[in-house]
């Protein structure tokens, strides 16, 4: 049985086109039940017969949801999401969904490293606004790897190969980490790390660990890097007890182990 579609900020990468079709009309009929406003934005090969008309579904050009197909602009990208949303709560909509699949914009590793800064910073806008959305990559295109680093900066992802997502947390200094960080994770969670552009406040970034099942040496070293090449000390909080042991034989001086609940 395929997955229900999730609310949320959601990756979805696919081969079979007619899979991620039919999974994206689930998504705009959950969206039609929740009395939101949903735009669809295919590729060009995706099938939009028989999709809802009317003012709540709009099937969207490429071209008029992404302002360019070379390398995004994050804060630009965001922005008018955000003017998007405003606009479905303006004419009496409950919230407002995008699914969309943004293959041209990850082709290169230039236009990967700027959408991935997006994806984490419009993760941030919908944790605090009533807009969700499914990101769709054809991974049979783009590669696995490179579907991976995008992946994992969504609250949640399908067939995407990741072990771990890292998400925005409550405030702008604070990011959720879920999952297993092992050997097979450690470049990937470094690259996801330098790409969430925290603040420090206090100077301090907080990394939200209690849905984290399992972490190694390497992915604290890599914390560790991460923290000391921003300046900042970054506090991790897990209930996982021998995290805080290990990290004091490791001697972290920018990491700090709390224990969660």
């Amino acid at each position: 049985m395929r997955p229900a579609p999730k609310a949320g900020h959601e990756c979805w990468s696919y081969e079979d086109q007619g899979l991620f079709d039919a999974y994206a009309r689930r998504c705009v009929d959950q969206a039609l039940a929740a009395g939101e406003r949903v735009w669809f934005v295919p590729s060009q090969h995706a099938d939009v017969t028989g999709l809802p008309g009317g003012d709540a579904v709009r099937v969207i050009r490429f071209a008029e949801a992404y302002a360019t197909h070379e390398v995004v602009d994050p804060a630009r990208q965001v922005a008018a999401y955000a003017a998007a949303t405003e606009d479905a709560l303006a004419a009496g909509f409950t919230g407002f969904r995008v699914v969309a699949d943004v293959t041209p914009l990850v082709r290169t590793d230039e236009q990967r490293d700027a959408f991935a800064r997006y994806e984490y910073v419009i993760g941030r806008y919908m944790r605090h606004h009533p807009m969700s959305a499914v990101c769709a990559y054809n991974r049979g295109e783009l590669g696995e790897r490179a579907v991976a680093e995008l992946a994992c900066l969504h609250e949640s992802s399908h067939a995407a190969g990741v072990s771990f997502q890292l998400h925005p947390g409550a405030t702008s200094a604070e990011a959720v980490l879920e999952g297993e960080l092992d050997l097979s994770a450690e470049d990937l969670f470094a690259t996801a790390l330098r790409r969430t552009d925290l603040d420090r406040a206090d100077g301090e970034v907080v990394v939200d660990a209690t849905g984290l099942r399992f972490i190694d040496h390497r992915a604290l070293l890599a914390l560790q890097r991460y923290a000391e090449s921003q300046r900042t000390t970054a506090v991790l909080r897990t209930p996982l007890g021998a995290v805080a042991r290990l990290a004091g034989l490791l001697d972290l001086p920018h990491v700090r182990v709390e224990a969660a609940r």
